[in-house]
């Protein structure tokens, strides 16, 4: 799967290089972000940018990000959501733990400092 690594200041970006993010690209994508939080990345965002569609799988795999990078102590947001992939979000209560923003400019901003 197509994707970057950039950092603002202490805040790790992942910016995804693919319009349908789904079950057979995730691995990688999961792999990458898991190994960032092993390495101890404490802020994170996903830009979602390009993604317009995302399937149950993407979603579970998402849960689960977030949950290992707050038992690691830290967070994970995501940044430039599509609105038919907010509404995946939406439907399936995911919204109700990642916080979800509008850009990535937002999604810095909202680490404070």
């Amino acid at each position: 799967m197509k994707h970057t690594i950039d950092r603002v200041g202490d805040i790790t970006v992942v910016r995804v290089g693919e319009s349908r993010l789904m079950y057979p690209l995730l691995s990688d994508f999961s792999t990458t972000v898991t190994g960032l939080i092993a390495a101890g990345t404490k802020r994170l965002i996903v830009d979602l940018a390009p993604v317009v569609y995302v399937d149950s799988a993407t979603i579970g795999c998402l849960m689960d990000l977030y949950r290992q990078s707050v038992a690691a102590g830290g967070s994970l947001k995501l940044a430039a959501v599509q609105k038919r992939v907010e509404t995946m979000l939406t439907m399936t209560g995911a919204h109700n733990f990642i916080q979800i923003f509008e850009n990535e400019a937002g999604a810095v901003s909202s680490f404070g400092g």
